[in-house]
């Protein structure tokens, strides 16, 4: 496979105020890892689709679900269903075109789709993933841009299983903790091609009749 000249990287983070509401607000008891790392158990028995909204999260998604692929940032769409609205997130944080738009207008971007309440955002741990304006410009320099396409999207079983020991803890602040998996395609200059897995825990913020934003990357909740 020929190799990347720049790609983006997840480098190691430290637990934030976002994620540690997201903690408390779970009573997870399980070890958390810092880092986003290998998929959990995908298997998922029992569950059927349901909105977002309900007190027990199911694998399911609704019919609002985006489209498998993307390639450049843009607004947030209006969903309500959390699983959705993270596969939507993850797209837009794997995808990027830097023939056609700046660092700035990448973060501005990336920027809208973030709760606004400031209680529970966690904007460093999102704006972390863009690469600095001087490696942006090396980028460019290259023509180099992204594609990406989610294969699943889906809550870690800790997540569910915090759920169905105390369903109401969800309703503080309606943050669901969703593992989205896919693959990123990076293009270059004179043809050049890559690809590589991707995997992301997103914490997402769907409040009832309330389209859903994104909160922060959380940290994983193994099993």
């Amino acid at each position: 496979m020929p190799r990347l000249p720049f790609t983006f990287r997840t480098p190691p983070r430290r637990v934030t105020l976002a994620a540690l509401a997201l903690v408390a607000l779970l009573a997870v008891t399980t070890v958390i890892a810092l880092t986003t790392g290998p998929r959990d158990d995908p298997r998922d028995p029992n569950d059927a689709s349901t909105s977002g909204h309900s007190s027990a999260p199911t694998s399911g998604s609704s019919d609002q679900e985006p489209p498998a692929e993307a390639s450049t940032a843009s607004g947030p769409p209006h969903i309500s269903d959390p699983l959705a609205f993270a596969r939507a997130a993850a797209l837009m944080l794997w995808s990027y075109d830097t023939r056609n738009t700046s660092q700035q207008q990448q973060l501005a971007a990336m920027r809208s789709w973030m709760s606004d309440e400031d209680k529970y955002a966690d904007w460093p741990s999102i704006s972390g993933q863009m690469p600095t304006p001087a490696l942006w410009a090396r980028m460019s320099d290259q023509d180099q841009r992204a594609t990406a396409e989610v294969t699943e999207a889906r809550y870690p079983s800790a997540f569910k299983q915090a759920l169905a020991e105390d369903p109401s803890a969800i309703t503080e602040a309606y943050i669901y903790a969703v593992t989205v998996t896919g693959k990123q395609t990076i293009t270059w200059a004179s043809g050049g091609q890559g690809a590589e897995a991707r995997s992301v825990t997103l914490a997402v913020q769907c409040r009832p009749s309330q389209d859903c934003s994104l909160v922060a990357i959380a940290p994983r909740v193994a099993q």
